[in-house]
């Protein structure tokens, strides 16, 4: 190449890299492009010439990115999605703006979609997708806007923006509650019931809450009936509302069951503690100056405001929002 000429680069063949670096498929990224899949390797090849470089490795059946393909996978995933956003601010109100949004599984569900017909209607114009997982998303390379994720204090990143607190009490279906062969009017009664465990593949220990609630109360030789644990936390919910036991609710999450009566806390929310670190909002680089991205966390701060929990100390809903830095890709 001769480098005292400066070359221009087809945009087709930088978003077929792209698309191709995402997936780290030459078929995903051709489904998505709506092209075949030998037309994704004419264009990786076209651009590896172009580059005197090579950008995949073939490895198991799949591929990898090299050391070049890396380098040049961020500034081409940035810039497509500069002009992506340029587009969409252009067409305005001709079209809707699209945001994704990254969140475990059970805040998803019991906390965040519930509330989203409120956001829809402040904001009609922003077309919301909620890519939920349990899974640490790369932000930039799998093209969501933002995520929102439960983390310890230690491992709060950079740039990130402290949303809410999340606490933990006892919760039963009120059929317990009308059992006075085992009563259940105080901590101590507990005994007389199964614990319902919220146990995930990746828990370093086992019974992890029961066991910091009940020290908590000075309950650690407290022996239950019966002990159940589950890997997802809707199955916990789920057992608790059919009757199996007592849980552990996660005020973010029990919410409407307690609203609607389905739920009761049997020993109030005072009883209660921290399940540890905080809900928190980071960003891919560049989204923060999105104004789809403004608008969704100005709301998602407003509701998360209002949702402390009743006598608990109250924290303000998160920090003045920072620039995430462009220096390193930004990870839920």
């Amino acid at each position: 190449m001769d480098k005292s000429v400066k070359p221009r680069y087809s945009l087709d063949l930088l978003r077929g890299f792209e698309a191709a670096a995402r997936h780290l498929s030459f078929t995903r990224a051709a489904a998505e492009l709506f092209v075949t899949q030998s037309a994704v390797s004419r264009e990786i090849k076209a651009l590896e010439a172009q580059l005197d470089v090579r950008l995949f490795d073939r490895v198991n059946r799949g591929l990898r990115l090299t050391d070049a393909g890396l380098a040049l996978f961020r500034p081409v995933s940035e810039a497509l999605r500069l002009i992506e956003r340029g587009v969409e601010e252009v067409i305005g109100s001709a079209g809707a703006r699209l945001l994704t949004v990254t969140t475990n599984v059970p805040f998803a569900s019991f906390w965040l979609v519930p509330r989203l017909p409120r956001f829809a209607a402040l904001h009609p114009d922003i077309n919301v997708r909620i890519a939920a997982s349990n899974r640490v998303a790369n932000l930039e390379r799998e093209g969501v806007d933002i995520a929102i994720r439960h983390i310890s204090l230690g491992a709060m990143p950079a740039g990130a923006i402290e949303l809410m607190t999340e606490w933990l009490f006892p919760v039963c279906a009120p059929s317990l509650l009308r059992d006075s062969s085992r009563p259940l009017a105080q901590p101590q009664h507990l005994a007389h019931h199964i614990l319902l465990q919220f146990e995930p593949e990746d828990m370093p220990q086992r019974w992890r809450d029961w066991s910091r609630w009940l020290g908590e109360m000075k309950l650690t030789a407290l022996e239950p009936a019966g002990r159940l644990s589950f890997s997802h936390y809707d199955q916990v919910i789920q057992a608790a509302l059919d009757g199996a036991g007592v849980a552990l609710g996660r005020h973010l999450l029990v919410q409407r069951h307690l609203a609607n009566g389905t739920l009761e806390a049997p020993f109030g929310t005072a009883h209660r503690v921290a399940v540890g670190g905080r809900y928190v909002i980071t960003l891919a680089a560049g989204a923060a100056e999105r104004p789809a991205v403004k608008a969704f966390i100005d709301w998602v701060r407003e509701e998360a405001a209002a949702d402390s929990l009743p006598g608990a100390a109250k924290k303000k809903s998160g920090r003045k929002m920072k620039k995430p830095p462009n220096s390193a890709a930004r990870k839920s």
